[in-house]
């Protein structure tokens, strides 16, 4: 059976499973055939179609089927498929979710295949060691990154205002934010998204302030204190007109297409540094990027994340081929050089040395993103418990019920924080 592939429909949130043969990328026939499931933009899919075209012209009797999601339905995909006993061969894995799907026996122990057929002992201990659970090597690092402000540069200098910059404080920040919004060089346009429901950004703010999410043991690592002040900070930015308003924040699902800066109504968003390719792409308008605000006092929040994993199902009947297909994707030239940056910087120097020459201006923004924030990091915090996962859309959900007004500041971190440790709880 062959199918058509219509590229338009590759969108974030709406699935899309790829007849492979009808490309070249691999015959229907083929001795081994796999499945791939990943998340991200179409400027993702792209890339990574063409990562497995030039793999199977070279591996004639491999072929590889690609669904795409966006974040949101990725994760109950997966949960779905892995339940039901039809887990695909390829997962791209993120470190928030690793720990569970590892600790329940569901993904492949990379450690046998180490110096084989999987070669990236180059990248270094700190960044093997991000996909290892218990000690075991359970996901492949694809690339380096950490959370950014992507600004709307035009949109800013049409607002006149002076630019944001590094090493400004969160207070600094609505009030560059709130002048953008008063220009009204744009019609119904602000300054800055509204980030209260980003696990990422709240993540940045706890660790200024002296907090974590998650601790060692496995529990949250906040109060209702922490909530509060800063769904307050949020509420003074609305108020100001700084962020959007609640109506507008409510169209962001988590994906770059439906977040406030490519939809047109900000001209700040918060993302994840490997996503600039992708903010990029399908913004007319030239973008930025620069680090997180920082408290007055200046303690780092942010860290160096492995940006996401490649996993193997335990389950998978073509192992050893998909062990391969990850090496390749992060150790040879031509896998690495089709993904790009967009996953994040490589950790491989080799691989890093390979592709400069041929980055792209925004490609090269990101590297060179990476390397000034590297003195200013933090280490990385501890792993995700169990249950954590569910914990960024339920942030989400209560951070919109304040944005709305149908729970106070207080009220909401009360809620936020009692189910978040029940979501613990329960694993």
């Amino acid at each position: 059976m062959t199918f058509t592939i219509d590229r338009r429909r590759l969108l974030i949130g709406t699935a899309t499973t790829i007849g492979l043969s009808t490309i070249g990328l691999g015959r229907a026939s083929a001795a081994t055939s796999m499945r791939f499931l990943w998340w991200g933009s179409k400027d993702r899919t792209d890339r990574t179609l063409n990562a497995i075209k030039l793999y199977s012209e070279k591996n004639t009797d491999v072929a590889i089927a690609g669904e795409s999601f966006g974040w949101d339905n990725y994760w109950t995909r997966l949960a779905t498929q892995t339940a039901g006993g039809n887990a695909p061969d390829l997962i791209q894995m993120d470190y928030r979710y690793i720990f569970e799907y590892a600790r329940r026996g569901t993904l492949l122990d990379f450690t046998p295949y180490m110096g084989k057929s999987l070669t990236i002992e180059d990248f270094g201990a700190a960044n093997i060691d991000s996909g290892k659970v218990d000690g075991k090597l359970y996901g492949v690092n694809l690339g380096v990154n950490s959370s950014m402000v992507v600004i709307n540069k035009d949109a800013w200098a049409e607002a006149g205002v002076e630019p944001l910059t590094e090493g400004m404080t969160w207070e600094q920040f609505g009030e560059a934010c709130a002048k953008v919004t008063a220009a009204g060089k744009r019609r119904a346009f602000y300054g800055t998204t509204d980030a209260s429901g980003l696990e990422p950004a709240l993540e940045c703010w706890l660790r200024q302030h002296g907090k974590a999410l998650y601790g060692n043991d496995g529990n949250i690592a906040f109060d209702a204190k922490d909530i509060v002040d800063w769904f307050t900070f949020w509420a003074s930015l609305r108020e100001s007109k700084a962020c959007v308003p609640a109506d507008v924040q409510a169209l962001d699902q988590l994906n770059i297409e439906t977040s406030t800066i490519s939809l047109g109504k900000s001209a700040v968003g918060f993302a994840h540094s490997n996503q600039f390719i992708g903010y990029q792409k399908i913004n007319k308008d030239k973008l930025t990027l620069i680090s997180y605000p920082v408290t007055k006092d200046g303690k780092p929040g942010q860290y160096l994340k492995p940006s996401m994993l490649m996993s193997v199902s335990a389950a998978s009947q073509n192992k050893d081929a998909a062990v391969a297909f990850v090496n390749y994707l992060v150790e040879d030239p031509t896998g690495a050089k089709a993904l790009g940056v967009e996953r994040g910087v490589p950790a491989s120097e080799k691989i890093r040395n390979a592709l400069t020459p041929d980055l792209d201006a925004q490609s090269q923004e990101v590297v060179e993103y990476i390397a000034r924030l590297t003195p200013k990091v933090g280490a990385l915090p501890p792993p995700p418990p169990n249950g954590a996962g569910e914990n960024a859309f339920l942030l989400k959900k209560v951070a919109e019920e304040v944005a709305f007004g149908r729970s106070t500041p207080t009220e909401g971190a009360a809620k936020f924080v009692e189910q978040a440790a029940a979501n613990l709880k329960r694993g």
